[in-house]
Parts: structure tokens; C-alpha cells; sequence
């Protein structure tokens, strides 16, 4: 939202500098309210602007559409680890005090939200005295001046798109990649337990088997055919009706079929 039409300049300037392939048209704050959510979500990162009307306010300083929702909608928006950039426009000679105070308030509503704030910019090349929109030693963003400072504003859009770009802004939302713990490599001990706890479930399998279907292991009733491949032996009858699988061979001394 904007009343001189400054911070809509800007997004223009910003939109052209990024590229309608990479960027979106910039979007009106008031059009959006009810469906910020909707509207936000769409986006991998998000570059917001705002200009500063309520001077020296405790809150809601834009004067516009951002102050109806930054303490309603936007609190149950879920935003973390999203990339946001803000921008802001001021008068830094008459109000050197308060310069783009709003945009402090615009950066602190997403930080809240768990945002990943970047394109913060040095504070060298201005005259203000004070401002909200400095946090350490440097603006929240992309502050410009149309009224004493109106030539610069271009190149410092060209500069601050390039530093968006440097700081990953076209790689969108980023999130911590947790540490995966290697398992340790399996000791001689463990490999021959594993291979007696096989041979255990497969005699309890094979047990089953005859059990459950009424058979014998008894050369004399099956024959047995052994696959060296597989492991595998398969148990036909003498009259080739019913046959079972054991994975151990076959003992020492049992007759094989051909």
C-alpha cells in the first residue's frame, strides 16, 4: 500500500531487476487481506516493502494495509525458514529521527515467524539521525529516499538485487539438514550370531511345515531334490502330489534324486 506511489516505484524497479521469469508482479497489500496464507505459500522467497506514515508510532507505523494484519492474519500464517527481503521508502532530512521506522516493523512481524531475514544493507550515504529499521550497526533492508535521495534509488535497487542473489534468495525456503549418525560396522561375533539365528527360524520354519501339513521328514516317504544354487531343497512325495521347502541341505547319507 502506498500513497505517493513510491513504494509501488521501487517494486517496479526490483521486479524489472529480477526478471518477470524469476519474479512475480508486484502484489498490492490491500488486495491480498483474507488470503495472505494462500498467497504467501506460493512463493519460494518473498521481497515485502512498505513506506512509513505513523512517525515515531509503537506499532503499526506503515499506514497502510500491512497494519491490519500483522497481529491478526499473519500470526497464523506458517512461514519458517522462508527467505524474506524488506524494503523501505522515507523521508530522512524531516524526519531524521524516525527514517523508514515501518520498516523495522515489517522485518521484525516475519523474523517473528521464523523467517530467514536477509539483504541487510550498511547505513553509510545517508543522513538520518535514528531509526527503527536498524538492527546491529545496519538497516533491516533496502532503504530509498524519493524526496532528497530520489537519483540514487535505482542503483541501489541494481546493487541490492545482486546481494540478494549472492545470499541465496533464488534458492528459497532453507532448512537444517539433521545429522545422520553412521551405525557401526558389525563385529565377527555379531555375523555368527546372525547366521545361528537364521539357522534357528528356518529349523523352526521347516518344523512348521510338517507339522501343519501331516508330513515326516522320512527319506523313505519324500525325496529330496537340492538346489546348490539357492540353498534351497524341496521335499516331493512318492507319488508326486505334495511337496515342502527346507533351506538346509539335505543330512549327510540321504539319498538325492537325480
Amino acid at each position: 500500500g502506498t500513497s505517493t506511489g513510491s513504494t509501488a516505484d521501487v517494486a517496479d524497479l526490483l521486479y524489472e531487476q529480477f526478471g518477470d521469469d524469476i519474479a512475480s508482479e508486484p502484489i498490492e497489500i490491500d488486495t491480498i487481506q483474507g488470503s495472505v496464507a494462500k498467497t504467501f505459500e506460493q512463493y519460494g522467497a518473498l521481497v515485502v516493502g512498505t513506506p512509513t506514515w505513523n512517525t515515531g508510532a509503537d506499532s503499526e507505523r506503515s499506514g497502510t494495509g500491512w497494519d491490519e494484519i500483522y497481529y491478526g492474519e499473519m500470526q497464523d500464517l506458517n512461514l519458517v525458514g522462508k527467505k524474506v527481503a524488506v524494503f523501505g521508502l522515507g523521508d530522512q532530512v524531516s524526519y531524521a529521527e524516525n527514517y523508514a521506522d515501518a520498516s523495522g516493523e515489517l522485518y521484525d512481524v516475519f523474523e517473528g515467524l521464523g523467517c530467514q531475514m536477509i539483504g541487510h544493507t550498511s547505513q553509510d550515504g545517508y543522513e538520518h539521525e535514528a531509526s527503527k529499521a536498524i538492527k546491529g550497526d545496519k538497516f533491516c533492508g533496502l532503504l530509498c529516499d524519493a524526496v532528497n535521495q530520489e537519483e540514487l534509488t535505482e542503483d541501489r535497487v541494481v546493487q541490492w538485487v545482486a546481494q540478494l542473489k549472492e545470499e541465496g534468495i533464488l534458492d528459497g525456503s532453507s532448512s537444517a539438514t539433521p545429522e545422520v549418525a553412521a551405525a557401526p560396522a558389525p563385529t565377527a561375533a555379531d555375523e555368527i550370531n546372525v547366521v545361528k539365528e537364521l539357522e534357528e527360524q528356518s529349523r523352526i520354519l521347516d518344523e512348521n511345515i510338517m507339522t501343519h501339513s501331516g508330513l515326516k521328514n522320512d527319506s523313505d516317504s519324500f525325496t529330496p531334490h537340492h538346489n546348490p544354487v539357492t540353498g534351497r531343497t524341496m521335499w516331493t512325495s512318492a507319488d508326486g502330489r505334495t511337496c515342502y521347502y527346507t533351506v538346509d541341505a539335505p543330512k549327510v547319507g540321504t539319498k538325492l534324486s537325480p
